[in-house]
Formats: C-alpha cells, sequence, structure tokens
C-alpha cells in the first residue's frame, strides 16, 4: 500500500500511484523500519527534476522492482525542498561515499538512520557503467541479511564523518575591506569573459555572486561593474532567459548560454529578477528594466496561487520531452509572425535544421544596432518590434500542453520573490507597473504572515490549505528579509513588527553558542547530526540570511545585541568566502553591509503631506544597498521602528534625519534638494 496520497509535495504526489509500497519521513514509517529491523531505502528527488522522472518511470513503476523494495526495505520518498535539512545531512554522506551528488538521490539507512549505502540515479538494467537498480537492491539485501556486522562498521564509522564535517566551523576572523577587495579580484581571475559567467557547462546563473559585485559597482568599483553587466547581458540574450514568456532556466548545459535545463525556479527567477533590477538602479539602460518586468510579470502570469503564494518551479518537460514546451522550428515561426519574419530570423538566427535536436532555442544572434542597420529601422525602434514577436509567439506557445507545476509554496523561497516585487514596485519609473507590483507584494506578505504563521508558529511548506510541521533557518531568515524590504516600500508597521518577531524566534530556536545559527531548531526531532551549513548553494545559505536580517534589524531597532550576534554569525565564511567567493557570496554582501558606513534615514511628515514622496524618490534614484529607510506621519505609531521615535516635524514640513557611522546630521526641513545633498 502506497501512503504518499494527501502530501504536501507534488513530487510525493507524483509517486502516490507506484506500486512500491512508499511513506514519506515520519514517525509511521521510521518505527516500522525499527519493528521489522529492515534497512530503509530513502530517495530524495524534487517534482522538476528529469532524471528522478526518468527513474521513477523505469523502476518504481516497475511491479518486479517494486516487489524487491516492498518485501525488503522500507521506502520513503522526500522532496528535497520541502526538507532541506534530510537532503543535506544525506548529500554529505552521498558525497563522501561516492565522490560527487545530485538527485535523484538513493540512500539506504540502517533503522537508526545511519547511512552506508548511497548513490543517485541507478537505471533498471546495467548500463553507463552503472549498477543495475535491481542487482543494488538484490545485494543491499543479502548484505543486510547475511554481513550485517559490515554494515554496522560502514554506517558508523560513516556517521562520524557526518558528526565531523557538521560541527559548527571555527569562528576565523573578522571580514575587512581588504578581505572584499580580494574577493572581487578572484571574482575576475575566474571569470568567462568569452561567454559571461563562471565556471564551465553545466553553468549556474550566479546572481548572489552578482549582486555582491553591483554593491561595490554602486560605490564607484569598475571592474566589479564591468563583471555584472558582462554576465547579466550574457544570460539574457535567450536560450537561459526565455524571450518569449520572460524568465530564467535554472542553468546553462552548455558555455554559452544557450541550452538551458529548461525548468524554472522560483529562488532563481526571484533573485535574477533582482540583480537586473538593482543594474538598472545603477545604468538607467532600458535592456536590464526590460527583463525585470518580463521575469516578474511571467511570475504573476504562471507562478503565483489564487491566495498570493508563489509557486515553486515549472517543470522541464512536457508530453514526456524535455524543453517541448519552448523550442519552435522555422515554419512555425514563420506562420505565427508573417510579414515580419526575416526580421525575427535574423536577430535570432533562425535556421531550418535549428539549433537543437532539429528544433530552436531563441537566442540573440545580431545586436539591436546591426539589426537596425540592416533593416533600415532606428535603434530604438527594435526592442519594441521584437516584443511584439515575443507576444505573438507567447499567444501561440500558451494553446500548447503545459510543463507540470509544483505548485506547493515554500517560505524561504516567497521571501526571495517578496523581496523583488517590494523593490521593483518602488523602484520601477513605470507608475502602472510599480502599482501593479506593490499589490502582488502586498498580497504575497498577508498570506505568509497568516496562511504559513498558524497560531503564530511558521511553517515552511502550505500547499491546498494544508502546512507543513518542519520549519527551517532559511525559512525565518529570508521572510524577514523580505517583510523588512516591503516596510521599506509601503511602511505599514505590520511588516517591521513582524520582521522583528521573526528575527527574536532565530536567536531562540536556532542559536548556536559557537556563533551563527543551525538550519534546524531546538525543538525539532532529533537526526544523526544538526546540520549548520554555511555554504550559499542555489538558495543563499540560512546562515549569511540570518546575519543579513539581524544586521539590518540593529539599524533600525538600535539594538546592539542583533548586530553582535550577525557580525559573530559572519567570521564562520570569512576565510572561505575569500577563497571560494561565488560559493560564499551571500556573506559577502552581508559583511559588505557590516564594513560599510550604513546610512539610516527617518523621515516624518503630517498627514497628507505629498511632499514626504519626493524625499522618498529621491532616495531610489540610485542603488543604495546600505541605506535602510523608516517614514511615518507624526507622531509615529506603536511598533514603527525605533529610528523614527523622538523625531519631531519642524514648521509642519517634511522633515528628514540622516544618520551615518554613529552620528546625525542636521534635519532637513521641506527641501527634497537639500535632502539629496545630504544622501
Amino acid at each position: 500500500m502506497n501512503h504518499l496520497k494527501g502530501s504536501t509535495s507534488p513530487y510525493l504526489l507524483q509517486h502516490s500511484k507506484n506500486p512500491v509500497d512508499w511513506y514519506s519521513w515520519g514517525d509511521e514509517a521510521l518505527e516500522k523500519a525499527r519493528r521489522e529491523n529492515k534497512p530503509i531505502f530513502l530517495s530524495i528527488g524534487y517534482a522538476a527534476c528529469h532524471w528522478c522522472h526518468v527513474m521513477a518511470h523505469e523502476s518504481f513503476e516497475d511491479e518486479t522492482i517494486a516487489a524487491l523494495m516492498n518485501g525488503n526495505f522500507v521506502s520513503i520518498k522526500v522532496d528535497r525542498e520541502e526538507r532541506p535539512d534530510l537532503d543535506s545531512i544525506y548529500m554529505a554522506a552521498t558525497m563522501a561515499l561516492t565522490g560527487s551528488g545530485g538527485w535523484p538521490m538513493s540512500v539506504f539507512l540502517t533503522p537508526d538512520l545511519r547511512p552506508f549505502y548511497a548513490g543517485t540515479y541507478f537505471p533498471p538494467i546495467s548500463r553507463h557503467n552503472l549498477p543495475s537498480f535491481q542487482d543494488i537492491l538484490t545485494s543491499i539485501a543479502s548484505s543486510w541479511r547475511d554481513n550485517h556486522d559490515e554494515v554496522e562498521r560502514i554506517s558508523g564509522k560513516l556517521t562520524e564523518h557526518l558528526q565531523r564535517h557538521s560541527a559548527s566551523p571555527e569562528i576565523g576572523t573578522a571580514f575587512s575591506q581588504e578581505l572584499l577587495d580580494v574577493a572581487v579580484k578572484q571574482l575576475n581571475h575566474s571569470y568567462d569573459w568569452g561567454f559571461g559567467g563562471w565556471g564551465q557547462a553545466p553553468k549556474f546563473p550566479q546572481p548572489m555572486t552578482i549582486e555582491y559585485l553591483l554593491r561595490r559597482a554602486s560605490r564607484g568599483d569598475e571592474l566589479a561593474a564591468k563583471i555584472a553587466r558582462h554576465a547579466l547581458s550574457a544570460m539574457a540574450k535567450g536560450g537561459m532567459y526565455d524571450v518569449v514568456g520572460g524568465g530564467f532556466a535554472r542553468y546553462s548545459v552548455d558555455n554559452i548560454w544557450k541550452t538551458p535545463h529548461f525548468e524554472k525556479m522560483l529562488y532563481d527567477n526571484a533573485q535574477l529578477a533582482l540583480a537586473y533590477l538593482h543594474t538598472w538602479q545603477i545604468t538607467h539602460e532600458p535592456f536590464y528594466k526590460r527583463i525585470v518586468i518580463e521575469t516578474l510579470d511571467f511570475i504573476q502570469r504562471e507562478m503565483t496561487d489564487s491566495e498570493g503564494g508563489f509557486y515553486s518551479s515549472l517543470d522541464a518537460d512536457s508530453e514526456g520531452v524535455e524543453g517541448k514546451f519552448y523550442v519552435w522550428t522555422q515554419e512555425e515561426i514563420q506562420k505565427t509572425l508573417g510579414s515580419e519574419f526575416e526580421f525575427f530570423k535574423a536577430a535570432y538566427g533562425v535556421t531550418v535544421q535549428g539549433n537543437w535536436e532539429g528544433k530552436t532555442i531563441l537566442q540573440r544572434a545580431l545586436d539591436d544596432t546591426t539589426i537596425a542597420v540592416r533593416f533600415k529601422i532606428r535603434p530604438e525602434f527594435v526592442p519594441d518590434k521584437l516584443a511584439d514577436c515575443h507576444s505573438r509567439l507567447l499567444a501561440v506557445r500558451d494553446t500548447r500542453v503545459r510543463p507540470a507545476t509544483d505548485d506547493k509554496i515554500l517560505t524561504a523561497w516567497n521571501g526571495l520573490m517578496l523581496r523583488a516585487f517590494a523593490e521593483a514596485s518602488k523602484i520601477l519609473d513605470d507608475k502602472q507597473k510599480a502599482s501593479e507590483y506593490l499589490e502582488v507584494a502586498t498580497r504575497n506578505a498577508d498570506f505568509l504572515v497568516t496562511a504559513l504563521r498558524p497560531d503564530g508558529n511558521l511553517k515552511r511548506v502550505w500547499r491546498s490549505g494544508q502546512t507543513s510541521n518542519e520549519v527551517f533557518l532559511e525559512d525565518y531568515s529570508s521572510l524577514s528579509i523580505g517583510l523588512m524590504e516591503l516596510y521599506q516600500t509601503d511602511f505599514n508597521n505590520r511588516w517591521f513588527v513582524t520582521a522583528r518577531e521573526l528575527c527574536d524566534e532565530i536567536i531562540e530556536l536556532f542559536s548556536d553558542p559557537a556563533g551563527g545559527f543551525f538550519d534546524t531548531p531546538n525543538n525539532g526531532k532529533p537526526l544523526p547530526v544538526r546540520p549548520k551549513d554555511i555554504q550559499d548553494n542555489a538558495m543563499p545559505s540560512g546562515n549569511a540570511l540570518a546575519c543579513e536580517a539581524l544586521l539590518k534589524l540593529a539599524d533600525f531597532t538600535g539594538n546592539g545585541i542583533y548586530h553582535d550576534l550577525a557580525e559573530k554569525g559572519l567570521r564562520l565564511a570569512s576565510e572561505a568566502a575569500v577563497r571560494y567567493p561565488t560559493a560564499f557570496a551571500r556573506w559577502l554582501s552581508a559583511a559588505d553591509y557590516a564594513l560599510d558606513n550604513i546610512k539610516q534615514v527617518a523621515i516624518l511628515y503630517a498627514a497628507g503631506d505629498e511632499n514626504a514622496k519626493s524625499f522618498l524618490d529621491i532616495i531610489h534614484e540610485g542603488f543604495r544597498p546600505n541605506t535602510i529607510i523608516a517614514a511615518s506621519t507624526y507622531p509615529p505609531s506603536e511598533g514603527a521602528p525605533a529610528l523614527l521615535m523622538d523625531r519631531p516635524i519642524m514648521d509642519g514640513k517634511v522633515t528628514a534625519y540622516v544618520c551615518e557611522q554613529f552620528v546625525c546630521k542636521l534635519p532637513v526641513v521641506g527641501s527634497a534638494q537639500e535632502f539629496r545633498k545630504q544622501l
């Protein structure tokens, strides 16, 4: 009997009709393993994972293999996105045993949860130098029965290794500006100036690295600005970026950003939208703003729940074929565009034979200036002509069978996208979009602090009215930052009060006396190790996010305890971040904030004074990552940040207070231009 029906995870539900007697992770399955003294087969994956689907079809739908699993193992399915703690622990085990990792992850455990054998994808018959899954199952069942002492020895040694691996890293030296300078040089040294980005295929977008460079660029670092702009321009040409519908794929399988792994993840699009938004703030080039709007419009159109939450991902496959939804034939494009086909064909280098498996992945071949010369039009008209073509292609694409949507709502990922919509709403000079995005952000925040915080207790997952029991450090940290950003957009004290409560709960539930924070709360169920992962992956490290949230809260409240905890936490990553900056980029941004002369801005005004908006507009004219803003009618209401307290308005006019490095300047009264000078 399969036990996955009713799960909050679409990934688990995909397996609910397998002949395998699957359980979700929980007391029922773990007790069964202990009672029957059976090893656990733990399979970890996620809904948009292509090879997870392949292994499911080849093995988990096979009656013979299922019978072998059911007779010899307690089989447990885990969605890595719902349980990052389990994913972290058993990925470390897989890496230790095999030297590599990935998904699907296949791990065999003793009934007390100690791993003793692991791998990733196993084929149903031996191929690609991999043993067959059936042989693996037979061999492990035999070892468990006939060679149990050896299994115990391996599991004991591996668990000891995991405990050492997960031990809190030693507190290192404090970050310094010199270390941050070295990190930029490292990023330049390892940068791919030919095609953009870092590393070889598969090539990931690295939005956290780009954000760190943009922080440096905002203060005049020309090298950082050059790298960031080159990377963003390379990725937005198409392929990796969906030029027809907006939004980014998870990664490129080649070095030139042409062929994506077609799944689209919420966390990538949240972070990339911010990077393009901040680059537009710095450059005011329309190209970057267009990518922001197209990406956020895609999220609104395809990844937003009617309740206000954002979905997790779109699958890479449709109709069982990877990328089918996104690629084109020349004939389809010509039929759709008619008289504009030659123009579009030149822009994207469309050919009869295509550029991928006989089809075309759209990627720009010619820039705007070259196309303008060829077709005898002004360069500024090219983007609009292409946008019209994209719109017509999108209408055709919308008639196709869509990839599956993973419609669970994850707090941590939503916190990132909340921030993106909130910032876009206050920064973009398109009033209609700004208003639209603010509505999206406020609906999302309201949903997160109610549906995902029932009875005041934050949860990680929501789907169809059902929440999970688990919650993790990254959920608290990401939501705190998103709410603080929304507060700095609409200045509703509700968001600030909730962010402060969440930060206090981070300290209460996750603190490690040695410095930093554990990934799991102190009231969670015991596991072989209590993870504390400080490295950034596709999602920022929960520890880096927590440090960032506490630093900002310290500046809003004047409470030095928040700052001290963050400073101590930052020391965990100072040495690693300089050696491996792309793996610790969110830490670099948090350290940049901690080391800079933060500007604290308080704006107070009489109710109905419309001049206050002009002050706020000045703040948003440029990218000011190390400025925090509090604003209120006078007197500020209960729950407002301490930054606003004991600061009267003068002469009945808007009054702005700007403080920096523990020193406050003279208040600016009524003059927006004088306020601009102080900033």
